[in-house]
């Protein structure tokens, strides 16, 4: 009798928990790097609403992206070599997203291409880089 997953359930795999960890972490950092280049880093303790809020969009926009393109499915878990493209795919995606997401009136700070190709580039590197760094040191 063959048992039925769903689409999730197919996408996601608990051995992926540290990477999901790590992404996180990553995304933000990236963020935090930006603010500081564009606030200064007194900008962190003197508006940290602010710092945090500049993140959401990003975190929220991966936590949709991330599961439904593969990054942490049985796959990413493995290695390397499947894991930083499923992750960068995901970026791509999730950062073009978190563009939109930071565009609406919820957030201030807009969407200039410009930064959204920053983002598009940096994340991708920040994401490949710590994806394979993982798998050296796992």
């Amino acid at each position: 009798m063959a048992t039925s997953t769903s689409f999730l359930e197919e996408r996601l795999d608990a051995g992926a928990l540290p990477l999901a960890v790590g992404d996180i972490l990553v995304i933000f950092l990236l963020v935090t790097v930006g603010v500081i280049q564009h606030n200064g880093v007194s900008y962190l303790s003197t508006d940290p609403v602010a710092w945090v809020l500049t993140a959401v969009p990003f975190i929220v926009a991966w936590g949709l992206v991330a599961p439904l393109l593969g990054a942490y499915s049985p796959g990413a878990a493995e290695s390397a070599k499947s894991a930083v493209p499923l992750g960068i795919r995901s970026w791509l995606v999730a950062a073009i997203l978190g563009a939109v997401i930071r565009w609406t009136p919820l957030f201030d700070g807009g969407a200039d291409p410009i930064f959204i190709g920053v983002m598009l580039v940096l994340g991708s590197i920040a994401l490949g880089v710590w994806r394979t760094l993982y798998f050296r040191l796992v």
